[in-house]
């Protein structure tokens, strides 16, 4: 059971019932995690979804999204996110074997993602410090300025709702992942 109180989704009249009633239009329910942010911080989850909506207009791709939002929230050892990214990596159209291989930082057979994989794992375990050598290979496998610009961001709203995750120990409403 999850840490924080949420109202309920349905009879919440305030600005929180406001933001529930926009996620579930949009996605048709409101995960958990949603919930708890948006009970106690609606403006917060604004600024995530806000964010989502930019990535969502950038020049990544779905899958690549997926990648980055993983391989952060496994290197952060949040259940929950890696439980919904493993999800929403599936239906980005990432195999359950190659959603297992970046959970496991092992080689998908894809030189791209593979970059990809290797160096957000190197942002996250070393708080952003990369090297000529990370910077080269990732601009190598074709990732641009914007696309680095959207990693970054991708990073920041993953690495947010991480930490609340992880103070919450919100309750999973996305298949586990074993």
């Amino acid at each position: 059971m999850s840490r924080l109180s949420v109202p309920n989704l349905e009879t919440d009249a305030g600005p929180s019932g406001k933001v529930y009633a926009q996620i579930k239009k949009a996605i048709g329910s409101v995960p958990n995690t949603f919930a708890a942010i948006a009970a106690h911080g609606p403006a917060a989850l604004k600024s995530i979804l806000a964010a989502d909506t930019v990535l969502a207009s950038g020049g990544l791709t779905n899958s690549d999204k997926e990648i980055v939002k993983l391989v952060i929230s496994e290197a952060a050892g949040c259940d929950y996110c890696v439980a919904a990214h493993s999800h929403l990596g599936r239906l980005a159209g990432l195999t359950p074997e190659v959603l297992r291989q970046i959970r496991e930082g092992l080689p998908t057979g894809d030189a791209r993602r593979d970059v990809l994989v290797a160096f957000v794992d190197k942002l996250a375990r070393t708080s952003g410090t990369i090297s000529e050598e990370d910077f080269n290979a990732i601009k190598s496998a074709g990732y641009s300025d914007a696309q680095l610009v959207e990693i970054s961001l991708a990073f920041a709203t993953t690495t947010f709702t991480n930490i609340f995750n992880r103070i919450n120990d919100t309750e999973l409403d996305f298949p586990a992942v074993a």
